[in-house]
């Protein structure tokens, strides 16, 4: 079994939300569904609902001071959160909010440090500020748009941290060789046939020497980023035969000119 270092157990995820059926399916799935078999993560939802003290269930009521839709309320919050609170795994709390640090790989990987993550899905207009203050460790959103709640957001966010365990991607080295694992966008993939609809895969590819395919899939990738994410560009650095092979290629000016405007 693989764990975390430091950590004698599995990486545990604890989902807090009033949908726990949303979130059944994605769990059972691929690289998920694998992690857990293997025992390399241990993933809970916990129903908010269950939570809370009157007779209707209610998690949520309307916000003090009027205005619009609901808030979710701090009492079956703090309630569901202390059910899932481990202090030996240092638990992190997570609030998926459009208010929060805008998610990105370098959180991820932040994140797959982690012992414990318990993961707050929000709701309708948001959570008591009291219960934010005073039991969010963290705030994540996963981009400038509004969801209808953090189920979705919950779920990019295990997928992303959990394949940067050790051990639960086939290869060793997918992780490390993603899009955004550098500030650059992957370089194109090919595979078999050969030839496809009258256009056939780049030569170099079946050239066996692996330094020319290393440096063009490296040449590749920088122009895809130039193209689609030159914005990208301006948080990468090169060593000195990455800028040599830019200056080759008359890339390196381009590069260049684009990290300045950044």
């Amino acid at each position: 079994m693989v764990t975390m270092p430091g950590a004698n157990k599995p990486m545990q995820f604890d989902l807090l939300t009033i949908f726990p059926d949303l979130l059944e399916s994605p769990l059972r799935e691929s690289i998920i569904r694998r992690a857990r078999e293997k025992e390399q993560v241990q993933i809970n939802v916990t129903n908010i609902r269950d939570f809370a003290t009157d007779k209707h269930s209610m998690t949520d009521d309307r916000p003090f001071g009027g205005g619009e839709g609901m808030v979710m309320k701090p009492e079956p919050l703090t309630a569901a959160l202390a059910s899932v609170k481990n202090e030996n795994k240092r638990s992190h709390v997570i609030l998926l909010s459009p208010q929060g640090r805008q998610y990105n790989q370098t959180i991820a990987k932040e994140l797959s440090t982690k012992q414990h993550l318990i993961l707050i899905c929000g709701r309708y207009e948001g959570v008591d500020e009291r219960f934010r203050a005073k039991s969010v460790d963290d705030e994540i959103s996963i981009g400038d748009y509004i969801l209808t709640g953090g189920e979705l957001a919950a779920m990019i966010l295990i997928d992303s941290v959990t394949r940067l365990l050790p051990g639960v991607l086939g290869c060793s080295d997918s992780a490390d060789k993603d899009t955004f694992s550098r500030h650059l966008l992957k370089h194109p993939q090919y595979t078999r046939p050969r030839e496809f609809e009258g256009t056939e895969i780049p030569e170099v590819l079946l050239s066996g020497d692996h330094q020319r395919i290393e440096e063009y899939r490296f040449l590749e990738a920088v122009k895809r980023t130039i193209d689609r994410r030159p914005d990208l560009l301006a948080k990468e650095w090169f060593d000195k035969q990455e800028i040599a092979l830019l200056k080759k290629n008359k890339l390196y000016q381009t590069v260049r000119d684009l990290q300045d405007k950044q």
